[in-house]
């Protein structure tokens, strides 16, 4: 009954910026982990960041230093700031959420990058 849902993508061109949200549709717990990841055509799902329920983050090699994950944990809202985007970025963004084992997973966002 817990459904992810996510907003914020779209079109940029490269070297903009764009801020994905992701928020459950029901909080009736409150999940440990969040994150996102992405996949791009023809290539497998990766990660891009993620956030425990205990603040620490990890970055995917292509986010370092160029996107930011941020957490609302009482409410189940993880956000994602992307700046300084490329066409390389241009992939399905997906969030994720793991409650004690199970990994829910939104139907994903588009990212599309430019000129």
């Amino acid at each position: 009954q817990v459904q992810l849902v996510e907003s914020g993508g779209g079109l940029v061109q490269p070297g903009g910026s764009l801020r994905l949200s992701c928020a459950a549709s029901r909080n009736i717990f409150t999940f440990n982990d969040m994150g996102w990841y992405r996949q791009a055509p023809g290539k497998e799902r990766e990660l891009v960041a993620a956030y425990t329920s205990g603040g620490n983050t990890r970055y995917g090699d292509s986010a370092a230093g160029r996107f930011t994950i941020s957490r609302d944990i009482g409410k189940n809202i993880v956000y994602l700031r992307m700046n300084s985007l490329n066409p390389q970025d241009t992939a399905q963004y997906y969030c994720m959420g793991n409650y004690r084992g199970t990994v829910y997973w939104g139907e994903g966002t588009l990212v599309t990058v430019s000129a």
